[in-house]
């Protein structure tokens, strides 16, 4: 289901207005500018640890430290296979100052309690309302994880991420690959 946003006011605020669709039942929240792709794919992985823990969930993923300032930063707990205890959570750290290399990288199951935060309509990083921050909030009185996606990820928001993802996949197509590899083949000499 899609919502309209009225006024461009964060992440925070978008998902608030999905708040009477939502109810009283937790939900997921797929980010499109963030392509995950692997078998099963990132939110069966993130299902069957929710059977396994409940609360709330993130989509956890390493990246460069030097990236830190663009993402939702994890402050890791204990380990456990692919989960990550979340400790805490800062949005778009200052360089040098993320807790980990840990991102939220686009996807959550969360509970219901987080529209309860985000009515209160508090601005932070940005001056945008912001998701992190009241999932932040939630830490300490319910479950709360990382889920370490096995599988590829595909930053479409950037524009060359958007062409790897369509170029990666094309070329596992059976019906097209052998002609796209040729085709890029050609491109690059």
């Amino acid at each position: 289901m899609f919502l309209r946003q009225q006024e461009p006011l964060g992440l925070g605020h978008s998902i608030w207005c999905a708040r009477d669709i939502v109810g009283d039942e937790p939900f997921a929240i797929l980010l499109p500018d963030e392509f995950m792709h692997g078998t099963p794919g990132c939110l069966k992985q993130m299902v069957d640890a929710y059977a396994q823990t409940g609360g709330n969930l993130i989509c956890a993923l390493e990246v460069p430290m030097e990236q830190t300032p663009s993402y939702g930063v994890l402050d890791p707990g204990a380990r456990n296979g692919t989960l990550t205890e979340v400790r805490g959570l800062v949005e778009k750290p200052a360089a040098g100052t993320a807790p980990s290399n840990l991102i939220i990288a686009g996807r959550y199951i969360l509970q219901p309690e987080v529209m309860t935060l985000l009515a209160r309509h508090e601005k932070g990083a940005g001056g945008e309302i912001q998701l992190t921050d009241a999932m932040a909030a939630m830490i300490g009185t319910q479950p709360f994880n990382g889920v370490t996606f096995a599988g590829q990820r595909f930053d479409c928001g950037a524009q060359a991420g958007y062409v790897e993802a369509n170029l990666a996949l094309a070329l596992e197509r059976d019906d097209i690959g052998a002609h796209i590899r040729e085709f890029a083949r050609k491109l690059v000499g």
